[in-house]
C-alpha cells in the first residue's frame, strides 16, 4: 500500500537518508526501530509529506504522493508531544479536522460522539478542557483527532515515550486493540525494542540513515540479519573464542573466528533441555529475581555469560554454587568480524 523507492534526504551536506526502500502492506502495523537520529522520524515526515526527499519516490496504492501537498495525502498523524489545542476541549480537538473539511455541525457531532466511544472517552470527558486530562486520555484524543477524517493511513511518532513505564505497557495494548479494531494501515516511530516487538507485524531496523533489517518480530530478535540488529534487540551475550572451544561449538559447525552471539533464554543451567548439545561446568556469581523469570550471571570457560530461566518455583541457585550451562549451537548468531 505505502511504498518507499530509493529515498535520500539531504540537510545540507549532511544525508540524513540513503537509499530507503519500503513496502509497507495495507492494514499493517509497521514499525520504525533505531537508536536517536538512526532517520526513523525522517522517514515518517517524508511519507506525511512534511519533509521533501531529495531522491526517490513516495506512493500510496500505486499513485506517486512525493510532492503531493500534506493536507492532500489523506494521512492522520499522532505527535510525540500529540499536538492537542490545551485551552479547547476534547469535543473541540477532535472536531477540528472535520470543521476544516467544512462537515456539518449535525455530522460533525455524531463523528465526534462515534470517536470519542471507540477509544473510550466518555461524553463527559468530551466536554473537558484538554489540559484536565491524563496523559493515557490525552493519547487517546490525539488517536481519535487523527482517526475521524477516516484517513488511510495512521503515522505515530513516539507516542508513548512521555507517559511513565506502567502507562507506556497498558496504552501499547491499547494501541493494538485500536489499530485492529479500525483495521488501518499504521506507521509507528519508536526507539523502544520492547514496544516494536510486542505491537509490529513488520519492523525496520534503522541505523545511520540506512536499513539494516526488515522482518516479523520473530525475524528481527531470533534471526538478526546484521551484527547491529542482534546488538541492538533485546540482552544477548558475545561469546569469545575460548569458550566457543572449550564447549565444542568449533566442532559444531560455529565459525570462532566470527564475532559470535546467543540470546540469553537460549542459555540454560541445569536445565538439559532437549536440543542443548553443548555443556559446560558454570559457577554462579549473582542473580536477578524477576518473578515470571530469573536472571542469572555465571562464569565458565573464562567468560561471564547471562542465563535467563523461566521461574518454576524451585529454591534459586546462590552465589557460588556450581551447576551446568548448556545451550544448542544452532542458536549462535555469527557475523563477519
Amino acid at each position: 500500500m505505502i511504498k518507499l523507492e530509493h529515498i535520500e534526504v539531504t540537510f545540507g551536506t549532511f544525508k540524513a537518508l540513503q537509499d530507503i526502500n519500503i513496502d509497507i502492506q495495507e492494514g499493517e502495523f509497521f514499525t520504525f526501530l533505531g537508536p536517536s537520529g538512526c532517520g526513523k522520524t525522517t522517514t515518517l515526515r517524508t511519507i506525511t509529506g512534511f519533509i521533501s526527499p531529495s531522491n526517490g519516490t513516495v506512493s500510496v496504492r500505486g499513485k506517486d504522493i512525493t510532492n503531493t501537498p500534506i493536507e492532500k495525502r489523506n494521512i492522520g498523524m499522532v505527535f510525540q508531544s500529540y499536538a492537542l489545542f490545551p485551552t479547547m476541549t476534547v469535543y473541540e480537538n477532535i472536531a477540528f479536522g472535520l470543521q476544516v473539511k467544512k462537515m456539518n455541525k449535525e455530522e460533525i457531532r455524531k463523528k465526534v460522539i462515534e470517536m470519542g466511544r471507540k477509544v473510550d472517552l466518555s461524553e463527559d470527558q468530551l466536554k473537558k478542557k484538554v489540559s484536565e486530562l491524563s496523559g493515557g486520555q490525552q493519547q487517546r484524543v490525539a488517536i481519535a483527532r487523527a482517526l475521524a477524517t477516516n484517513p488511510e493511513i495512521i503515522c505515530l511518532d513516539e507516542p508513548l515515550s512521555n507517559l511513565d513505564a506502567k502507562l507506556r505497557v497498558q496504552l501499547r495494548n491499547e494501541l493494538k486493540d485500536l489499530q485492529k479494531r479500525f483495521g488501518i494501515t499504521t506507521v509507528y516511530v519508536t526507539h523502544d525494542q520492547e514496544e516494536a516487538l510486542t505491537l509490529s507485524d513488520r519492523i525496520a531496523v534503522f541505523n545511520k540513515g540506512v536499513i539494516e533489517q526488515i522482518g516479523r518480530p520473530d525475524e528481527i530478535y531470533s534471526h538478526s540479519a546484521t551484527e547491529f540488529v542482534c546488538n541492538f534487540i533485546g540482552d544477548i551475550n558475545r561469546l569469545g573464542e575460548a569458550f566457543l572451544v572449550g564447549t565444542g561449538a568449533d566442532k559444531a559447525g560455529v565459525d570462532t573466528s566470527k564475532h559470535c552471539y546467543i540470546r540469553l533464554e537460549r542459555m540454560h543451567v541445569n536445565e538439559h533441555m532437549a536440543n542443548d548439545t553443548l555443556k559446560t561446568e558454570a559457577v554462579v556469581e549473582d542473580y536477578e529475581f524477576y518473578g515470571l523469570y530469573i536472571k542469572y550471571t555465571v562464569r565458565a570457560l573464562g567468560q561471564t555469560v547471562k542465563v535467563v530461566e523461566k521461574n518454576s518455583g524451585k529454591p534459586l541457585y546462590q552465589k557460588g554454587d556450581t551447576v551446568t550451562l548448556s545451550y544448542n549451537p544452532a542458536d549462535i548468531m555469527q557475523y563477519e568480524g
